[in-house]
């Protein structure tokens, strides 16, 4: 197991800059979350650290080891892509036994350590099988077993649960999550699902554009997004641009008056999370009349769009009660919506 530590790290591909000065330190047993959209420069920053591709400047080290110049294969590195690239043409033991021989391990450390690491991931009976003979959460377990084998120092998983449907990623997840613990193992995930992100995180890496927006943990992250990328990424939320038209009041550009937090300084963009707005606004220091335009029932919740009497739309997510819960309330019906002032998210 090992630290890592990337120092000012950048590629560039011509005059396109993929990543651009990235400095991050991982702890030792750390799982970490390298999370954005696509093209955000996530899958360039794990790759580098792989040894796959080399950096245009920067740094890399695990511990006190710089592995900068080092191929993949010299350091120790455990990679889960994202298409699994199991050999269909080998069995499952074969497939993760692949890596040990190619460090020519002798024979009875590789059934031995094959065997463990198909243990580790509960497949130990379906050892004989071929890759086409699996499911999709299978053969994803065999791709982990593969790169835990080789004992790394550090397991990097690319977008591992992408081919999943939503069922299956919920359960493998755990178990990848859970693996990761019981192993203490320094773990780097890329992931553009930020409920996959959220659900396995020690802390994420919200990226953007090549660069790092924000670092944080779960909890930081969604209450106290640093910008309006991340408060918009994380999460949904209600944002409003606009200033400080004196201390503790915000005016939108649609003209509405917002009571903010004591510790408001001069603002350009607050936040309100929609699981803050009530539908019930008496007593709340916001309150502003408006019409649904969209209702949508989803069992724990029912999800509304508000547009409210300046032209802003307004998401609200109302949890349902009781054992038969409430109806949603009609699609033109009158509402008057509102939130506390320590509701707003203060953004750059």
């Amino acid at each position: 197991m090992s630290s890592v530590n990337l120092q000012s790290l950048s590629k560039s591909y011509g005059e396109h800059a993929a990543v651009r000065d990235f400095s991050l330190e991982i702890a030792d047993g750390e799982f970490l979350v390298l999370l954005g959209p696509s093209g955000c420069g996530k899958t360039t920053t794990l790759r580098m650290i792989a040894g796959f591709i080399e950096p245009t400047a920067g740094r890399i080290a695990f511990g006190t080891r710089d592995v900068t110049d080092l191929p993949p294969y010299r350091r120790n590195t455990g990679l889960v892509f994202q298409g699994y690239a199991l050999f269909p043409h080998l069995t499952v033991f074969e497939n993760v036994a692949f890596g040990l021989r190619m460090r020519k391990l002798d024979k009875a450390s590789i059934e031995r350590r094959a065997r463990e690491a198909l243990r580790l991931v509960r497949l130990e009976e379906l050892a004989a099988r071929m890759p086409r003979q699996l499911s999709g959460g299978q053969q994803q377990r065999v791709a982990l077993a593969r790169a835990l084998v080789i004992e790394p120092e550090i397991l990097l998983l690319d977008e591992p649960l992408s081919n999943l449907d939503a069922k299956l990623r919920e359960e493998v997840r755990l178990e990848i999550r859970q693996l990761q613990r019981r192993l203490g193992l320094t773990t780097v995930m890329v992931t553009h699902d930020q409920e996959e992100a959220l659900s396995v995180a020690d802390r994420l890496v919200v990226m953007n554009d090549g660069e790092i927006q924000q670092i944080g943990t779960q909890r930081e992250l969604y209450n106290a997004p640093r910008n309006r990328f991340v408060a918009n990424f994380i999460g949904r939320t209600n944002l409003f641009s606009g200033t400080t038209a004196q201390p503790g009041r915000f005016r939108t550009e649609s003209g509405l008056e917002i009571a903010l937090p004591a510790n408001a300084g001069d603002q350009r963009v607050i936040a309100v999370r929609p699981e803050r707005i009530h539908l019930d606004a008496a007593g709340l220091a916001n309150r502003f009349p408006g019409t649904v335009e969209f209702a949508s029932y989803l069992g724990a919740t029912t999800d509304y769009v508000i547009r409210l009497a300046s032209g802003d739309l307004v998401a609200v997510e109302m949890h349902n009660t009781g054992a038969d819960g409430v109806d949603p309330l009609a699609v033109g019906a009158t509402v008057e919506v509102g939130w506390d002032a320590d509701a707003c998210q203060l953004v750059q």
